[in-house]
């Protein structure tokens, strides 16, 4: 039986092991509070040095996530590409290059309701892919009358690229959360068509930190201009992301609010 309400919470780039295993830690409370249906998290920046390990993906599924997305450091790590063909809950942008492992979308059971979950990357001062708004067609004219409710996790630099694509898709999709710029927006709304949207999640990772990153080195590589490697910053973590209020049977958002899980 439909749930009559289905609670959908996405949560914003995860920046690094200690940030993986905050979410481990914290990530059930939540989502048993706040009476979560499905969780999508981004684990784009999970490892220590960008991407996402095994290990970063285990304790994000072990903390509730239902799927993971991703982004333009999705293949960073040599040994997740072994696991995104067999993983059927662990994404990779739709608009790769069809040869490479993994998949960019799926179909999921939750409350009694189909879940589409797709992901695609902005192409805007981005990597030169293929454009997500063609890939996200072609995922909907496959999938259709497959599911009740649609999510895509547009990972992408431009607002006005994410904008443009909720746009696009306002009324076919449930709900459209944007990633990537680590910083969470203050724009959650639901749009004409019924398309819960917000720009930009946030992150999971170090509240004293540039975009999760340790203070002293993110300044000096723009002070300095040197390749100095990124390492996650120490200290207390906190979440971002947008909980979605969608109708299962119509398929339209009802509501989007900001989250915040914190340290306590």
């Amino acid at each position: 039986m439909k749930t009559q309400v289905f609670r959908l919470l996405c949560l914003g780039d995860v920046v690094g092991p200690d940030a993986a295993l905050f979410l481990r830690r914290r990530l059930p409370a939540f989502r048993q509070r706040s009476g979560c249906d499905f969780v999508v998290v981004n684990g784009e920046n999970a490892a220590r040095h960008n991407g996402l390990d095994r290990e970063g993906a285990q304790l994000l599924f072990a903390g509730g996530a239902d799927v993971i997305t991703t982004g333009n450091h999705a293949f960073r790590q040599k040994e997740i590409r072994e696991e995104l063909d067999g993983a059927t809950a662990l994404l990779r942008p739709a608009n790769f290059p069809g040869h490479l492992p993994g998949r960019g979308w799926g179909i999921y059971q939750a409350g009694g309701c189909r879940v589409l979950v797709a992901n695609v990357q902005g192409t805007l001062f981005m990597e030169a892919l293929s454009s997500p708004f063609e890939a996200m067609e072609k995922i909907l004219a496959e999938a259709a009358g497959r599911y009740d409710v649609a999510v895509c996790d547009i990972h992408a630099e431009a607002t006005a690229e994410k904008i443009a694509f909720a746009r696009r898709f306002d009324g076919r999709l449930s709900a459209v959360a944007g990633t990537h710029t680590h910083v969470p927006t203050a724009d959650h709304t639901v749009l004409p068509g019924g398309t819960g949207y917000v720009t930009d999640l946030g992150m999971c990772g170090a509240v004293e930190s540039v975009l999760g990153m340790a203070v002293d080195v993110a300044v000096a590589r723009f002070v300095d201009h040197l390749p100095t490697p990124y390492t996650p910053a120490k200290g207390a973590i906190a979440a971002t992301g947008a909980l979605f209020e969608l109708d299962p049977f119509s398929g339209k958002c009802l509501s989007v609010a900001p989250v915040k899980i914190e340290e306590t």
